[in-house]
């Protein structure tokens, strides 16, 4: 089946919020036939990717905001600065949502919220400057390179490998191994099918609930604890 993509704007493609942001909606669509792994490539801007059960598309809901109520001026940032696209690659589908001029001397930012649905075999690869960051219901491998904000995982299946700048992270029930590689930020991780590697800066580290084994390479500063391991711990900091 051929892929499709399909970029549609909503509500005239505008809103002006109540602090004086311009706001403009896309959605990206593309068949998920023959794609294993999305790649995502996101600026500034908080990420959510849900697993839908049943799912044959991948689709992209992306929230365009702009720190001035200057609508022409808005536009001319989006039209110059903004990339926002959805493509095949081979066996990979990839996203792209962000803004290559950080800004024309506003006092914040431009960014995209992106809001994902995939079919919930799919695997992750993300690449995530600023944000937080929410996945939901995904079996296939994940794996994140972010530069700050929250993470926040539950229900995922495969293997996760995590490295962040700065930022609290939750894996809450992964089927396999989870590997973190972190900064700043607390780490709480439970339920996990595999085994568990944190290399930690600092924060605190809980991780409960591991079917095999939980090795912590550093852990930095910030208190560390750990129940129901079932297989060793071996702390190497």
């Amino acid at each position: 089946m051929r892929s499709i993509l399909i970029l549609a704007m909503f509500a005239a493609g505008l809103a002006q919020a109540a602090f004086g942001e311009y706001e403009e909606i896309r959605e990206l669509e593309l068949d998920a036939s023959g794609i294993g792994v999305l790649d995502i490539e996101a600026g500034a801007g908080s990420l959510a990717i849900t697993g839908v059960a049943g799912l044959q598309e991948i689709r992209v809901n992306a929230i365009i905001h702009v720190p001035t109520s200057d609508e022409d001026e808005a536009r001319e940032s989006i039209e110059s600065d903004m990339v926002l696209t959805l493509e095949k690659s081979g066996d990979r589908a990839v996203l792209k949502g962000y803004f290559e001029n950080r800004g024309r001397g506003w006092d914040d930012s431009p960014g995209i919220r992106l809001e994902v649905q995939v079919p919930p075999s799919t695997g992750l690869s993300v690449e995530d400057g600023s944000g937080s960051m929410a996945v939901n219901g995904v079996s296939g491998d994940i794996e994140i390179d972010d530069g700050s904000g929250s993470i926040k995982m539950e229900q995922v299946g495969g293997v996760v490998r995590i490295e962040d700048g700065s930022g609290s992270i939750s894996v809450i029930e992964a089927g396999g191994d989870v590997q973190i590689r972190d900064g700043s930020g607390s780490i709480t991780v439970r339920g996990v099918g595999g085994s568990v590697t944190v290399d930690d800066g600092s924060g605190s580290i809980n991780v409960s609930d591991v079917e095999q084994d939980l090795i912590i390479e550093s852990d930095g500063s910030g208190g560390l604890n750990y129940s129901d391991i079932a297989g060793r711990v071996e702390n190497e900091s």
